[in-house]
């Protein structure tokens, strides 16, 4: 017996909206370990760059943000632009609102989801095989890592946290890097913040490497926000306001503009408080990119070179690469190969409709593998408020 709906993911986005379906009536069953990515993917003493008000999972009735998380269990208060989150406080409240809205979850692993004549099939890693007419893919940043190239070349057997070379994905706790020289590459948030944790967990050196000339920037605190722009939960922008809140029109651009406004929009920028604790710290190359990595005795050795052809070698003891999340539908294996080559892809993504569907009827894309189609709002838990309840509308029309 099928069950109308299968939702393959536990993080904010599957939870989120798990409970916008069932709020409408529509059966569903969630497979998932709660919140894994952000307990395990992310590390230890992180702080979370959106403010509180980005910072809610969206339910379909009130009580279940991160204020109402706060006054039920004392965390916090977490309420104003100039209160941080530390990603620990967002995991709890994250298993809070499961254990609230989705306290039936399965904590298992789908293997594997192929097409049926009535819908889809999915495997357990418990050995449960179970039928579904609709799947909703929610599995956040899982198996979504980018690795450039010229590292990728040089590890043959992949990265990881006790080789040369790694993805920042992989640590959890950065104190494992005390006492080695590190080279950080990128200059998001992600590999601002990751240099100052292990310069803080006693690194011997922390060098971060970018390409721009001037890649490595903050934000400015609330206080200093321009007052004539409109809000959004990024900042006051009229392009921040506009893919924040009319996300909907976002599928209706040019695929190559499309590409663009999600790589850059909301791109490479340290968050305003983590100025103070970098500068001092960590030590920065910019305008170098890497032209060839190798490994010697072990340790990464990296060649630079920057647009006045100047170059020069530097090696370090591990290289981190906090070079973000990259949607690509191989990576997501546990979709039937039959099933992957059906799936039309523009931008860098599904291609989906109105209400999340791809182009393979009954299997729907939210979070990060939406962006390609509603903009780069689908990378953060505020884009839950827009996505949720028009997945679940779509659903409850096609399968209630």
């Amino acid at each position: 017996m099928s069950t109308p709906v299968a939702v393959i993911g536990a993080g904010p986005y599957g939870l989120s909206t798990a409970a916008h379906l069932r709020a409408r009536g529509l059966p569903v069953r969630v497979f998932g370990q709660p919140m894994v990515s952000w307990r395990e993917q992310m590390p230890a003493g992180m702080l979370l760059k959106s403010t509180p008000e980005a910072s809610s999972i969206d339910a379909p009735q009130p009580g279940h943000a991160l204020a109402d998380f706060c006054a039920a269990t004392g965390e916090g208060p977490f309420a104003s632009d100039w209160d941080l989150v530390p990603v620990e406080a967002f995991v709890r409240y994250g298993r809070w609102v499961q254990r609230q809205l989705v306290p039936d979850l399965e904590q298992v692993r789908v293997v594997s989801v192929d097409r049926r004549a009535d819908g889809f099939e999915l495997k357990l890693d418990s050995g449960e095989q179970v039928g579904a007419r609709a799947v909703v893919v929610a599995t956040g940043l899982s198996g979504l890592a980018h690795l450039p190239p010229e590292l990728a070349a040089a590890i043959p057997d992949g990265p990881s946290a006790t080789g040369a070379v790694s993805h920042s994905s992989q640590h959890h706790d950065l104190s494992a890097l005390a006492g080695r020289s590190v080279v950080v590459i990128g200059a998001g948030q992600s590999a601002l913040e990751s240099a100052v944790l292990l310069a803080e967990a006693g690194a011997e050196s922390v060098r971060v490497v970018a390409r721009g000339p001037a890649a490595v920037g903050f934000g400015v605190p609330p206080d200093r926000q321009p007052r004539l722009r409109p809000s959004s939960p990024f900042g006051n922008a009229w392009s921040l306001h506009a893919l924040s809140y009319h996300a909907g029109g976002f599928r209706r651009l040019p695929v190559p503009a499309r590409r663009y406004l999600v790589r850059r929009v909301l791109g490479p920028l340290g968050a305003w408080w983590l100025r103070d604790r970098f500068a001092g710290r960590v030590q920065v190359t910019q305008g170098r990119r890497i032209v060839r990595a190798t490994v010697r005795e072990g340790r990464p050795v990296l060649a630079l070179r920057g647009a006045d052809g100047q170059g020069g070698e530097l090696a370090a003891d591990h290289v981190l690469a906090a070079t973000g999340y990259r949607m690509d539908l191989a990576a997501l294996d546990f979709l039937g190969q039959g099933l992957r080559t059906e799936v039309v892809t523009r931008a860098g993504g599904p291609l989906l409709d109105a209400g999340f569907r791809s182009s393979v009827p009954g299997l729907y894309f939210t979070g990060l593998p939406a962006a390609a189609s509603f903009g780069p709002v689908m990378r953060f838990v505020c884009g839950t408020e827009f996505a949720s309840p028009r997945l679940a509308r779509a659903l409850a029309r096609a399968y209630g």
